[in-house]
């Protein structure tokens, strides 16, 4: 028979699941697009609240600045942040009509001569930046910032003249790497995931894999990773694992690894979920709020990864 006066029970806690402790991390941390977007993935939440908060970082000319790349502060359009944006509108299925038209005005204002992207637009110039980003008065094309774009456009079928050139580019950026790093690679992936030739995606890839393992770009055992260089200009322990290269099980990248040692990076990516529920970044830190910002975005992917290869998040 209890006492009489006995405290209450107190209530059961929620389960500690992954996804649980990264919703906390989210309303802790993130800012209003990181939140709407994990309540658009994986709280049932709607599509038109990320676009309101998305339209914050949109330019006049088209373009999107505002820190959107925690790594380009300032109020600029750069073209890394349009990839940012175009990769929540195509989260949300929603990469197309005139506003992605804008984007593609403001990709031809900005486009090299060849038709590509530089990696940073010379007007970042007289505002924070991290320093691992050149800054230059006349800077080269990127397939680092072209091929994420142009698969984006291309998945979601957008055809617009700026695609012709920089498609073209992208083909001669992809043939001729032979020495790479593995966010070239990235970049080369997701160009090659929804470029039209699939024929010729699928041989491209295929070579790139064998370079990725040459070159030991990706970590295989995530128990031996000081086997695996880091890359130079890279932070110490700054490497990457397959899930990184194959983001689901539909990229051709999945192809470049066996069956186990997806697993064990699998398993290594669910076991880096941090104390506070959010997951680490492994890129060089140059500020803090960089670094406060940019962890919910590397949450919010982790958890698109683990649950895309089936992994049990909550």
């Amino acid at each position: 028979m209890a006492e009489t006066g006995a405290s209450p029970l107190p209530p059961t806690p929620p389960a500690q699941t992954p996804l649980f402790r990264a919703e906390q991390f989210v309303w802790l941390t993130a800012r209003v697009l990181e939140q709407r977007l994990f309540a658009y993935h994986f709280l049932h939440g709607g599509a038109d609240p990320v676009e309101t908060a998305l339209d914050a970082y949109r330019n006049e000319d088209g373009g999107y600045g505002h820190a959107l790349e925690p790594d380009l502060r300032g109020p600029v359009s750069q073209p890394l942040h349009v990839a940012r944006a175009l990769r929540v509108l195509d989260s949300l299925g929603r990469c197309g009509g005139q506003r992605v038209e804008r984007v593609c005005r403001y990709l031809t204002s900005v486009s090299t001569p060849d038709g590509a992207l530089p990696a940073v637009h010379p007007s970042q110039r007289g505002y924070p930046a991290a320093p691992f980003v050149p800054i230059v008065d006349d800077p080269p094309s990127d397939l680092l910032a072209t091929g994420p774009v142009v698969g984006v456009l291309h998945r979601n079928e957008v055809w617009h003249a700026w695609l012709f050139r920089a498609t073209d580019f992208c083909w001669q950026a992809v043939d001729s790497l032979e020495t790479s790093h593995p966010y070239e690679i990235q970049a080369a992936v997701t160009f090659l995931d929804s470029a039209p030739d699939r024929q010729r995606a699928e041989a491209a890839a295929d070579r790139l894999g064998r370079l990725v393992r040459e070159q030991r770009l990706a970590v295989l055992d995530p128990d031996h990773r000081d086997a695996c260089p880091v890359s130079p200009g890279y932070a110490p322990g700054e490497h990457h694992f397959p899930y990184d290269f194959a983001r689901t099980p539909g990229s051709l990248a999945r192809a470049w690894f066996t069956d186990d040692e997806m697993e064990r990076s699998l398993d290594f990516l669910a076991a880096e979920q941090q104390e506070d529920g959010g997951w680490p970044i492994r890129w060089r830190r140059w500020a803090p709020g960089t670094a406060l910002e940019a962890r919910p975005m590397v949450t919010i992917e982790a958890l698109h990864t683990l649950r895309s290869y089936g992994r049990a998040i909550g």
